[in-house]
């Protein structure tokens, strides 16, 4: 069977250019893990990464047309809107002719794939979950002519309308998986990716990673001996230096992830590379930091959500405002700033719990930096099917589409003023995001803009916060602050 495995161009809109829940960054070796179980059965591979090459939709017309695969995958990523110059590109190969059955994986359509079977007609089908396997058996199934519908994992239309599908269990042994195949593209990033677990144990409402992989799952794990014989396979091929683990949960659960990631240390110590990772703030052991930053740990995140132990009860963080402060600390310790993930504005957030997130991110000296305080200070709960926020949500009826996919959704927030506040916020800062790309050189002339510009917005969130407490901001009132601010980003930025 010759398989092509797509990635699509990246195209993400102005309006949500400081979302980030397009995909988990889990996804990203979705397609390489795909191609190394497909190459494993003997099928013929190629992977056309049009995001990395930067290719164009014509382009991508070309690579596939040449390609003529009997099996063409499309790693659908959400971009908030219909991408036409996609979904055309896919309507004219199958008009023209193109055999090949056209699936679809990846976190958006698992959750989407009822939408998609029933508006995209030249989706053959879309894969649930994780793909290698159900891929695989697929391509075994179109090979020998059998029926696609007994393939676990796989969705398809029914005669009858709607569509059906059963769960593939998810992979247990990691550790029997190959490792997935890389393009060249993909190292020119300045990172090496590396997939070290799967899935989480904790249980947020505003996430959907274990959704992804099944009623059910759970965090499961690589041995530690099994990861660092890819790392030394990527050093010996690729001479990198730098990795990145892109499992939502680096550590994993308890003791034992604690023993383990003291193990994957000791064996990375000697490797001599730098390396990041994303962990829970409750998972932060001075011990285990100390071993990791001497392994070459240089960049961690970590989801503080939240300085209210009130909103961090209603997102099921299982963690609490102390235990964020006792990892910000330990990390500090041993010479690590932490990028953050962090949740402003959630749907029942009230005034107090903006007023305690504030005072909590300035409390820990967290609102120093303009590209962070852009973030945080304008930061909204993002609603996405697959989420128990999304479902709890839905069942109150309070959801509406948020664009053209019923994908992700928007709610009306339970406290006006938490809406009118996050409203001129999210305008405020989505400026400063689309006005920015060169503030962050580290230029000296830029770096004093950006202080100042870090001081206005500080000075903007505190009066407005003020003001909103006082019931003193009325809709007219709100629309001239907004513009305002945004006028005087534009007048520091054309300074100097």
């Amino acid at each position: 069977m010759k398989v092509i495995l797509l990635e699509h161009p990246r195209n993400i809109s102005p309006e949500h250019c400081n979302d980030i829940a397009n995909t988990p960054l889990s996804s990203c070796l979705l397609t390489g893990y795909a191609a190394a179980v497909l190459r494993a059965g003997e099928d013929e591979v190629e992977i056309v990464d049009g995001h990395l090459e930067g290719l164009g939709y014509e382009q991508l017309a070309g690579r596939i047309r040449a390609g003529r695969p009997d099996l063409l995958a499309v790693h659908l990523i959400y971009q908030w809107r219909i991408d036409h110059g996609l979904f055309d590109l896919l309507a004219a190969l199958k008009e023209e002719g193109l055999g090949a059955h056209v699936t679809a994986y990846g976190f958006y359509p698992t959750f989407a794939a009822g939408e998609l079977l029933l508006t995209c007609p030249f989706f053959d089908s879309v894969i649930v979950g994780e793909p290698e396997f159900t891929m695989a058996e697929l391509a075994r199934t179109l090979a020998g002519r059998g029926d696609t519908g007994e393939v676990p994992g796989l969705a398809l239309r029914k005669a009858s309308g709607g569509m059906g599908y059963r769960r593939r269990p998810p992979v247990e042994d990691l550790d029997a998986l190959p490792f997935p195949v890389r393009s060249q593209a993909g190292f020119r990033l300045a990172e090496v990716n590396v997939q070290g677990s799967r899935g989480c144990y904790g249980r947020c409402t505003f996430c959907y990673v274990n959704s992804f992989y099944g009623e059910g799952s759970r965090w499961r794990k690589r041995s530690p001996e099994n990861i660092v014989a890819e790392i030394d396979q990527i050093i010996a091929e690729q001479k990198a230096g730098y990795f990145y683990f892109v499992d939502p949960n680096f550590f994993g659960p308890g003791e034992q992830g604690q023993k383990r990631a003291l193990h994957l240390a000791a064996l990375l110590k000697t490797r001599n590379i730098r390396f990041g990772l994303e962990g829970r703030v409750n998972d932060i052991h001075e011990e285990t930091i100390y071993a990791l930053v001497e392994a070459g740990l240089t960049h961690i995140l970590i989801g503080l959500e939240s300085g209210s132990d009130h909103a961090l009860k209603r997102m099921q963080k299982m963690t609490t405002v102390v235990q964020n402060e006792r990892a910000i600390g330990i990390l500090r310790r041993y010479g690590l700033e932490p990028n953050i993930g962090f949740i402003m504005f959630e749907p029942y957030s009230s005034l107090a719990d903006i007023r305690t997130n504030f005072a909590f991110l300035q409390r820990n000296g967290l609102l120093g930096d303009l590209a962070i305080t852009s973030n945080v200070l304008y930061h909204h709960q993002i609603i996405l099917r697959g989420t128990p926020c999304y479902q709890e949500l839905l069942r109150q009826g309070c959801l509406e589409s948020a664009g053209a996919s019923d994908y992700e959704a928007r709610t009306i927030f339970a406290d006006q003023e938490v809406a009118t506040l996050a409203a001129i916020m999210r305008r405020i800062t989505n400026h400063i995001f689309l006005r920015m790309a060169g503030i962050f050189s580290g230029r000296a002339a830029e770096s004093e803009k950006s202080a100042k510009l870090n001081g206005m917005l500080l000075n903007w969130f505190v009066s407005l916060l003020r003001d909103l407490e006082n019931r003193q901001l009325g809709p007219e009132t709100a629309a001239n602050f907004a513009g305002e601010a945004v006028a005087e980003i534009d007048r520091v930025l054309r300074e100097g």
